[in-house]
């Protein structure tokens, strides 16, 4: 007879006990990390839909740091537009009603205002969200606008700022006589007078055409009156070619006003019509008088004793009108004509030497001029040059350029408004700055049709809107693709708990029953 020790039978108590041991370790394992298993192995049949959960969640994290980013550079730009609609709003109002008193640097209070909005705008435009320029197009490493005191003073002795092409606009919009390029003169008739541009002298060129009519200064539109017994000659516009018969000689485009053989009455009047460098047109308006003054009131001409003495006073106080009108409206035009000229791309310039003879403009270049805007320039829309995916398949279009037609078109106009100054002790100083008020004012206001500051802030609004809504759908996403990872991946704390007591107490039985059998012997037995 043969009798097993007590060593073979333990140990199929010791490998359920080691079994045990595993089961324990693995319910502790996953109640510390709150997992199945830290494998996907050990995940059973679910492990490959938590592969795709994972990775959807993982692509809505990063649609979410989009977010944040995309709302942030928004928000930024929109704090920018907001206070360049202030600005806006408060230069056109100094405009309005600063009037025309001027202070020791020969500008007005609302003069003052358009300055200090005009370096807060270039401020503005090259706003910076981290280290992107939110203004700059695609070029985001790049200021967009020059700095505020190079675009009004130049770089230096040899790149032009502003208020250089202001200067240069308007002398060449003076001309040479500092009549605006005109001239009054009798006409072919005693009885007749005469207003003349000055375009270019000397013969026409060979077929097909003619000298081109220089751009400054004030051009001839129409003359009209009613005054009994008078006739008016319309100014004609040079012709595009020249048919082979014309004359050698090149003709300048006038306009005249014949009174005939019948005096005017008092109060009859002749209206002269002129457009100006920016397309604005004013009026000279020349009543009849038989009131003799030295001088006579402005706009007004002595009833002679004949139509020719009528016709030589007309002459003669006009002549005086229109150098009213170079030197007040014309010079606020045309400062507002040289801010069009700087603030294009490229810039424009006047050529040649004296500027008050020069017969055209010229591109500015790096070298000469202050190129103020030096972002990333296109054709394609502002808002494409920056485009953020926050969903798949959805994209928002969040881009800005500072030369936008909106933007451009305000900080050009303040800039002109802080840029000119007027003498104190210049007889037409109040008619140049109501001129300008009048011009800065009206080119302020919104104009049904052209692209608004509130336009681009619809358009940032739209996109924080697409955002939003993108972004409350992949919160709802998300919560429900967690859920189900989580049914996969995660555990019951409550069920792993009680099943790790529940092994740990067979487990204790187990090492009690094992070491009780280690001390049995057959002594003990018997």
């Amino acid at each position: 007879m043969t009798i097993d020790g007590v060593s073979g039978r333990t140990s199929y108590i010791g490998s359920g006990i080691l079994d045990l041991r595993s089961q324990l370790d693995t319910l502790t394992q996953q109640l510390a990390s709150g997992k199945v298993s830290t494998t996907y192995a050990g995940q059973g049949s679910g492990r490959s839909l938590a592969i795709g959960l994972r990775s959807q969640l993982a692509k809505l994290d990063s649609y979410a740091d989009t977010a944040v980013n995309v709302n942030t550079r928004i928000q930024v730009a929109n704090l920018s537009l907001q206070r360049l609609a202030d600005i806006g709003s408060s230069v056109k109002g100094a405009a309005v009603s600063a009037g025309s008193t001027l202070d020791n640097t020969g500008q007005t209070a609302g003069q003052k205002t358009a300055s200090l909005g005009f370096f807060d705008s270039v401020d503005m435009l090259n706003a910076q969200s981290g280290d992107r320029y939110l203004f700059s197009g695609r070029a985001t490493d790049t200021a967009p606008v020059a700095p505020a005191d190079q675009i009004m003073n130049g770089n230096g002795a040899t790149i032009a700022g502003l208020k250089t092409v202001i200067s240069e606009r308007k002398q060449a919009d003076l001309g040479t006589g500092g009549l605006g390029r005109v001239t009054t003169s009798m006409g072919a008739t005693a009885t007749s007078v005469k207003i003349t541009e000055d375009d270019p002298t000397g013969p026409l060129t060979a077929p097909p055409l003619p000298p081109a009519a220089q751009p400054f200064g004030l051009k001839l539109t129409g003359v009209s009156t009613a005054i009994v017994g008078a006739s008016v000659t319309q100014p004609v516009d040079l012709p595009a070619t020249v048919p082979p018969a014309v004359p050698a000689a090149a003709v300048s485009k006038s306009m005249s006003v014949d009174l005939g053989t019948t005096n005017p009455q008092i109060g009859d009047q002749v209206k002269f019509t002129f457009q100006l460098p920016d397309g604005t047109s004013e009026d000279v308006v020349m009543t009849a008088t038989a009131t003799a003054k030295t001088p006579m009131d402005a706009n007004t001409f002595l009833i002679g004793a004949t139509t020719a003495a009528t016709a030589a006073s007309l002459n003669t106080e006009l002549g005086k009108s229109m150098s009213a009108l170079a030197n007040g409206p014309l010079v606020a035009a045309s400062a507002m004509a040289a801010g069009k000229d700087f603030f294009g791309e490229p810039p424009m310039r006047v050529s040649g030497t004296p500027l008050g003879a020069s017969t055209t403009l010229v591109a500015g270049t790096k070298a000469n001029t202050v190129i103020w805007y030096q972002g990333e320039t296109g054709t394609d829309s502002a808002r494409g040059t920056a485009v953020a995916q926050v969903d798949q398949g959805i994209t928002v279009q969040y881009g800005a350029r500072a030369d936008e037609q909106a933007l451009r078109s305000q900080l050009q106009n303040v800039a002109v408004f802080a840029a000119v100054t007027t003498s104190a002790t210049d007889p037409n100083a109040n008619a140049q700055i109501a001129a300008l008020n009048q011009r800065v004012a009206q080119n302020l206001a919104t104009v049904p049709g052209t692209q608004t500051i509130q336009d681009i802030q619809a358009d940032f609004a739209g996109a924080q809107a697409s955002v939003k809504a993108t972004t409350d759908r992949q919160v709802q996403t998300k919560v429900i693709s967690q859920t189900m990872l989580d049914s996969i991946e995660g555990i019951n704390n409550d069920e792993v708990a009680t099943k790790i007591l529940a092994l740990q107490t067979a487990l204790q039985a187990s090492y009690q029953t094992t070491s009780k059998l280690y001390q049995m012997s057959l002594v003990k037995f018997l």
